[in-house]
């Protein structure tokens, strides 16, 4: 008999038909080793169960599990199978087991998946601000917080007269929690949260400082991350404000006065201010800038390679499939793989200037020539593939551009799109 003619059937065996019958003759759940285990090869259920967990690898190596795999081939002969069909269901057990999940969990993680998509689908920003409240998930912060500004939402840096702990949602405003600024300790963010409820919002720096006590150092995150912003007065000068209130000390003084204290003014010089030091400190205490990293990434000297067509955005890439191209795209993620000839190869994932995904295959030899070196916008010169209605580019070369760095100015046209888009 033609063995291909009974695997492309139903199922191998009567039986396993009806066992497998609620999953048209695949395993699917953990529960299905057990139920092939005991009624088609007669373990007993503590057997089977024992098959089920030695299946995952763990206890594999096991004289136990030896003894009920044993069994397992003895019982299935004396029922009178034949050994390919014997074979064959221990080879489907092999190959599915390691895969297997409960039953229960799949309904569980059904309705979850279920709900989530719901909530997403018509209420995404409050979705959004829950996952990055839940600690986000396969990517980073600022990846949720950039789906949330397609979905329509104003994206605010933490402010001490609006944020929490947690990062808030006020219609389409989203406040950023004070949770996410690096080391700001969790005693000052519930201090600040709590005196505001109290007594009402800060009126000024100086106002701050006499209703809440709070290390200069931890004071010095907050403006930094320009949490004072609502005073209107630029973060260099409200550095320089600190010390004209409390001198050499290192800590805020909370004691009641009657009357506020006169402090001497003092004349500033002007103080350097671009933001391009706002988004650097954005990137040190949140780990991403608030603006478009485009705007910070300097162009690549010579844009044209290989004749390529230059992109804009990964909306561009059906109208050039099978063609060459270059576009500049954020780094997401990526992930090492094999080939048959067991050369490492990658998929990259990438944002384009719009926030919208670019995803990008890396061969053996462009994986050698052209790594990836962490995050930062990256300049990919490549061939426009299709596959099942997706794009994708397949890289000939790529490089990281270079950021801006701190007191270096834009042009006043990259002032205002800058601006635009904090």
């Amino acid at each position: 008999m033609n063995h291909s003619n009974k695997i492309s059937g139903t199922s191998i065996h009567p039986l396993m038909k009806e066992l497998m019958s609620e999953t048209f003759g695949v395993m699917v759940y953990q529960e299905d080793v057990i139920k092939v285990a005991h009624y088609f090869a007669g373990l007993s259920l503590t057997e089977a169960d024992m098959l089920r967990r030695g299946m995952s690898g763990k206890y594999r190596g096991r004289e136990e599990f030896k003894k009920v795999e044993k069994k397992f081939f003895e019982n299935c002969k004396a029922k009178g199978y034949d050994d390919y069909t014997t074979q064959e269901v221990w080879r489907q057990i092999e190959s599915f087991a390691g895969y297997a999940f409960a039953k229960g969990h799949s309904a569980s993680y059904a309705v979850e998946s279920y709900q989530c998509m719901y909530l997403k689908t018509h209420f995404p920003l409050e979705y959004m601000v829950a996952v990055i409240n839940n600690g986000g998930g396969f990517y980073d912060t600022e990846f949720y917080i950039n789906e949330a500004r397609l979905y329509g939402g104003h994206i605010h840096a933490p402010d001490i007269n609006k944020s929490m702990c947690e990062t808030t949602i006020e219609g389409k405003d989203i406040y950023l929690g004070f949770n996410l600024i690096h080391e700001l300790e969790q005693k000052t963010a519930t201090t600040l949260y709590d005196e505001r409820q109290q007594n009402g919002n800060f009126l000024s720096l100086s106002d701050f400082m006499q209703r809440v006590s709070v290390s200069v150092e931890q004071l010095r995150l907050l403006i930094r991350v320009n949490a004072f912003r609502f005073t209107g007065r630029t973060r260099q000068q409200l550095l320089w404000d600190i010390h004209t209130i409390v001198g050499s000390e290192k800590k805020t003084h909370t004691e009641s006065e009657l009357f506020e204290a006169q402090r001497k003014t003092f004349s500033l010089p002007k103080l350097h201010y671009s933001k391009t030091d706002e988004a650097w400190d954005e990137i040190e205490l949140l780990g991403f800038p608030l603006c478009s990293p485009f705007d910070l990434a300097v162009p690549p000297s010579h844009q044209q390679k290989n004749g390529a067509v230059i992109l804009s955005t990964a909306s561009e890439l059906p109208k050039y499939a099978g063609k060459t191209v270059s576009v500049t795209g954020y780094f997401v993620t990526r992930k090492h793989t094999r080939t048959k000839k067991g050369d490492i190869m990658a998929f990259g994932t990438f944002l384009d200037k719009d926030g919208q995904w670019l995803d990008t295959v890396h061969f053996p030899d462009a994986v050698k020539q052209f790594p990836f070196r962490g995050k930062g916008c990256y300049f990919i010169t490549g061939k426009v593939t299709e596959e099942f209605g997706f794009y994708s580019i397949e890289v000939i070369h790529m490089e990281r551009l270079e950021y801006r760095q701190r007191y270096e100015e834009m042009t006043c046209e990259e002032e205002k799109s800058t601006v635009s888009d904090c």
